[in-house]
């Protein structure tokens, strides 16, 4: 079969994958409703048919193969064509295991958090010791410079999401991808839209577990007990990686730095240029992965200390009359708690804000309304948008964030709920001083905000002179 047809062809993994499919030799058409570069420019340069929109008619008569996107749901006028005319469909990760994964070395690395930084340490790990593995990433890794690319070797990076494949396969996407080496940096409960409770998480935790060969290995976090818990019933070998004393692989001596963060792990000295906890366990996840397929201590440490980072974590966007503005997709209270401590140890000096818009799935709903409140207690000031789309959830569901706020200024930190973009840039202006760092927390793009605000502490700049 050679003929594929991708329906919401312009996400980043799909357009990614379609391209690869492509430059394999096959004929590749898509469609999207979301139609714009850099994505549509792309893959109109690789060669890829693209038709804006969902039509029926957009399935070319001889399609043999219709791939469908994860964000498509019944209802998707060519998901129906698909199924009316009896067509084979498959999921994007299906299309993974049998056209790139097959007969790889795949190091999958899963966990409610960390898996976009971990993954992207283990990717350029081993590019930077000379092999040029595939990867598939969710964020974009700077030393990489994108979050998928595809090659001849026989090694493939992968971010293994606990998320649901498809409509029509609500298997966790991590369960396609054939792995020969598991990590797994935590587990939280999160994606309240498909997972009810903790416990039917760590049931797929479980079973991406059930998948590692005998002659692989899992590498889990061994300070968390939900983890602890998943490995209970392994079939595969399983390290534990942690700072606790009973670890199988422990962390110890770290000494954190301005900018940078040293550790040992086995015995053996490592150094980021990251600071934080959490980005520790991540580089000590990223160098067990990396030492069990082959590579050497000094390979490693080389690696881990010239890793660039991730686009999206604790970047700082620019500064404008001493006010820093960062940006962050941290959204879990856990990924927030955890970014209000290593920024702290990045700006000691600082008075941090955190301005955060409940945009996921799982924090627009109430459910972590009071971790929500804990967390951004921990900033100095805080300001968090209203919720976007509203109406999706049901009110006795839906977060309040005017109860969110009320509650965080009851712990002595002054907080605003922010209308809009305009609104918060308003509050943030009127109240910042230099020396301020302010982030910038959410999944999306917050409506251009990190732009807007520089521009406005510009024109305020430029008008006190």
């Amino acid at each position: 079969m050679r003929n594929f047809h991708f329906i919401g062809i312009c996400g980043t993994a799909m357009g990614s994958v379609a391209a690869a499919m492509q430059a394999k030799g096959y004929r590749i058409t898509g469609s999207d409703e979301n139609v714009y570069p850099p994505m549509s420019t792309f893959l109109e340069s690789q060669g890829v048919t693209i038709t804006p929109g969902y039509k029926a008619e957009n399935i070319p008569a001889d399609a043999e193969v219709i791939v469908i996107g994860n964000a498509i749901s019944r209802g998707n006028e060519e998901a129906e064509a698909a199924l009316d005319r009896k067509l084979l469909y498959v999921s994007l990760p299906e299309v993974l295991k049998e056209h790139f994964l097959r007969g790889k070395r795949n190091l999958v690395v899963a966990g409610t958090h960390g898996k976009t930084t971990t993954s992207s340490m283990l990717a350029w790990l081993l590019k930077s010791a000379g092999v040029d593995p595939s990867h598939m990433i969710g964020g974009i890794p700077k030393n990489l410079g994108k979050g998928a690319i595809f090659t001849d070797s026989e090694f493939t990076v992968l971010e293994g999401d606990e998320y649901d494949t498809a409509f029509f396969d609500k298997r966790s996407k991590f369960l396609h991808y054939l792995p020969e080496v598991v990590v797994i940096n935590n587990i939280e409960f999160d994606h309240a839209d498909i997972y009810n409770n903790i416990d039917e998480i760590k049931l797929t935790f479980s079973r991406l577990l059930k998948v590692v060969p005998r002659n692989g290995i899992a590498f889990v976090n061994g300070d968390d007990a939900n983890c602890l818990d998943v490995i209970k019933d392994a079939p595969a070998p399983v390290q534990t990686v942690g700072f606790a004393n009973n670890c199988d692989i422990q962390i110890t001596d770290i000494d954190y730095q301005s900018g940078f963060s040293a550790f040992t792990l086995a015995g053996e000295r490592y150094q980021i240029p990251m600071t934080g906890e959490f980005n520790v366990r991540n580089a000590a996840m990223a160098a067990c992965a990396a030492k069990f397929s082959g590579f050497s201590v000094e390979q490693i440490r080389d690696g881990l200390a010239s890793f660039d980072g991730i686009a999206r974590r604790q970047e700082l966007k620019g500064e404008v009359n001493g006010i820093k503005v960062i940006d962050d997709f941290a959204h879990h209270p856990t990924a927030i708690k955890l970014a209000v401590q290593s920024l702290r140890q990045k700006y000691p000096d600082s008075r941090l804000w955190v301005v955060f818009e409940p945009r996921s799935n799982t924090t627009r709903r109430k459910v972590f309304q009071n971790e929500l409140a804990d967390c951004l207690s921990a900033a100095d000031l805080a300001v968090v948008s209203a919720v976007p789309d509203p109406e999706k959830f049901a009110a006795d569901d839906r977060l309040d964030p005017a109860l969110l706020i009320e509650t965080v200024a009851a712990s002595g930190t002054p907080a605003w709920h922010g209308q809009d973009v305009d609104h918060i840039i308003d509050i943030i202006s009127a109240e910042a001083q230099s020396g301020d760092a302010i982030a910038i927390l959410s999944n999306g793009g917050f409506g251009g905000i990190h732009n807007k605000l520089l521009e406005r502490l510009k024109q305020i700049q430029l008008a006190a002179k």
